[in-house]
């Protein structure tokens, strides 16, 4: 029998299937969440509105649903029960009807996209990640490491949860707690775990195998010990690769055994029908089913979101779109660069619109919030109080380009005379007063912040005033230094803010 012929009808009569006997417990809690089951002896609510009740017994059965929200955005029909994690509330995306849609992201900015789109959630893509962070094929070679410090990029920039691709957890079932744990803080809402080999291969690509039975049966087993001992909720999507790799009934076989293991989404990679897709639907109906729609020719037939539903779908992956056309829209724009041109102002956002979606204006109306009143510019009469900030400057922009309005054009020279009575001009160090010191400070926007001249005897004044100079040894640059025409140069670097300090002694 070809498997591209199987009905769902024929698919029930496979003797090497796990037992189709009534769902285990943990699929009774499924089924009581999404259909709200009655308990034992009690019959089906008349109807599933603001208030349902049962009939029989004195066993009652209540849904209250309400609206919530996740990250400003109202979900549809959900529990009363106030969920925060993502965990908790990727489940209630789960609970609620309809199919759901998560275009797959590579980076914090496209996940920002898919969420600034409307979409409740998203997916991490290893392929898009091993493209976008390596500029490598995802062919095993990016690290647990690797994906998971993406990973949490891409969670901390976005409200909505996001699915973790975890490949087939980098190892045996120890390697799969830990990288569970890792998703987990890394702040993740549900993790895909595969059973292919290592190294492992994309899933509509050629060479994939897939581990043993009971190998799969337990990653999955240790992904559910992880998030218990990890206090989480995490949803755990178990996929198998086993259609491409052995057959069609064998990923039947697995599909089941791993909702058994404890999986909360099912996911066989690779279908290559729309009669298998149905069949694998049927199997733990009350599972929901991960649906991956290849872009640009993979394995699986593409259907609408409509048409997948009706198949029995609960979730829809679309893997390559942002990615696909992000190398498409950057080969057009090199391209023109490259041919002396910009590219087209219809193909790319504008610098304001571009601000908008990286947040510059929230930020901006943030920054508003912790503004100071900043100290002035040393006077030309030299104030070189250690309570001005870090350059003695403004911090403020605006106010900061009014001081250097009032800056004579020619350098300050600063001279101290009550500094000159606390010295002798005696011993080593007397030949630098005779000489002075240039400290000269421009910013990383290339403005000019200082310029002054004190003597060069005066290290204490010049550690108030440039606090980036603290620990140099200025002292024993002096000693060696040879006065040139022009000046001798001791110092030029950039300091933590990215200004650059120079230190000349004329």
């Amino acid at each position: 029998m070809k498997s591209a012929s199987i009905s769902s009808t024929d698919v029930r009569t496979f003797s090497n299937l796990p037992s189709r006997r009534t769902p285990n417990s943990a699929h009774r809690r499924v089924a009581e969440r999404l259909l709200l089951l009655p308990k034992q002896n009690a019959s089906l609510p008349e109807r599933v509105g603001s208030s349902s009740r049962s009939k029989a017994g004195s066993t009652t059965s209540i849904r209250y649903t309400i609206s919530a929200s996740y990250g400003g955005k109202e979900s549809s029909s959900v529990s009363s029960d106030e969920y925060t994690s993502p965990a908790k509330a990727l489940r209630k995306l789960l609970e609620s009807p309809g199919i759901h849609q998560g275009p797959a992201c590579f980076n914090a900015l496209s996940a920002k996209l898919v969420e600034r789109a409307g979409f409740d959630f998203c997916f991490t893509t290893g392929f898009g990640i091993s493209a976008a962070r390596l500029g490598l094929p995802d062919a095993g070679l990016i690290s647990y490491g690797e994906m998971v410090a993406q990973g949490q990029e891409i969670t901390q920039a976005v409200s909505i949860p996001v699915i973790g691709d975890g490949d087939n957890g980098y190892g045996n079932a120890m390697n799969v707690k830990r990288t569970v744990k890792g998703y987990i803080r890394a702040g993740f809402g549900g993790i895909i775990l595969e059973d292919q080999v290592s190294p492992k291969a994309c899933g509509h690509t050629r060479g994939r195998k897939v581990v043993s039975r009971e190998e799969a049966i337990m990653r999955i087993k240790a992904a559910v010990d992880a998030r218990k001992e990890s206090g989480s909720d995490i949803v755990i999507v178990a996929r198998t690769d086993a259609r491409q790799a052995v057959s069609f009934e064998e990923a039947l076989w697995r599909a089941r055994a791993l909702a058994d293991a404890g999986a909360d989404v099912l996911f066989i990679d690779a279908l290559a029908s729309k009669e298998e897709m149905k069949a694998f639907c049927d199997v733990y109906p009350l599972v929901p089913k991960l649906a991956n729609m290849l872009e640009g020719g993979g394995k699986t037939p593409i259907y609408t979101p409509i048409e997948l539903e009706e198949l029995g779908y609960k979730l829809v992956a679309y893997p390559l779109s942002l990615l696909g056309v992000s190398i498409s829209a950057m080969q057009d724009a090199l391209s023109a660069i490259k041919g002396g041109r910009m590219p087209s102002p219809g193909s790319m956002p504008s610098f304001e619109e571009l601000k908008e979606i990286l947040g510059f204006n929230t930020y901006y109306e943030e920054e508003k919030r912790y503004a100071t009143t900043s100290s002035q510019l040393p006077s030309p009469k030299g104030d070189f109080s250690s309570s001005s900030n870090e350059y003695g400057v403004q911090g403020s922009i605006q106010a900061d380009r009014e001081q250097r309005s009032q800056i004579p054009e020619n350098p300050v020279e600063v001279l101290i005379p009550e500094v000159y009575d606390k010295f002798s001009a005696k011993g080593n160090f007397s030949a630098a007063w005779s000489r002075k010191l240039r400290v000269k400070i421009t910013g990383k926007d290339g403005f000019e912040k200082l310029d002054i001249r004190i003597p060069a005897g005066f290290l204490e004044g010049i550690t108030n005033i440039v606090p980036a100079l603290v620990g140099v040894n200025i002292k024993s640059l002096l000693d060696e230094a040879t006065l040139e025409e022009g000046g001798k140069q001791l110092l030029d670097f950039q300091d933590t803010m990215g200004d650059r300090i120079q230190v000349i002694l004329e």
